[in-house]
């Protein structure tokens, strides 16, 4: 007596989901992790551009300090804590911003990878 092919494979889409359960687990952590890096990226491109912005318009000697405080005011806590702005230049000036990619969730713990943002801008005259 030979037994039905609906009884042979009977829990065999249950077996073949649970074993693929961990790669796709795993696919979708680590396509949530480029995301976070993409975001960081633009976040401090956007944080440079922002920098220079303000320290063209500011004094030579006040440059520093409304690079810093333009740099990071759109930067959410999670990205602010590890974030570094610096200006510079004279005529031409330039804002550099480094800050770290989140592990998984922001504010956690950060991959010990910079994402580097550089912006330039043309000082403007009185």
């Amino acid at each position: 007596m030979s037994v039905p092919l609906r009884e042979r494979d009977r829990g065999q889409v249950t077996i073949e989901f649970l074993g693929m359960t961990p790669t796709i687990i795993v696919t979708l952590v680590a396509l949530w992790q480029v995301v976070l890096v993409g975001y960081t990226f633009i976040l401090a491109g956007n944080a440079a551009d922002e920098a220079v912005r303000q320290a063209t318009a500011a004094e030579p000697g006040a440059r520093q300090g409304a690079c810093e405080t333009a740099g990071l005011k759109h930067l959410s806590q999670a990205w602010r804590s590890g974030a570094e702005v610096t200006c510079g230049g004279s005529g031409y000036v330039t804002a550099d911003v480094t800050l770290e990619v989140p592990l998984l969730f922001p504010g956690a713990l950060s991959v010990p990878i910079p994402v580097h943002g550089h912006a330039g801008a043309v000082e403007e005259a009185d």
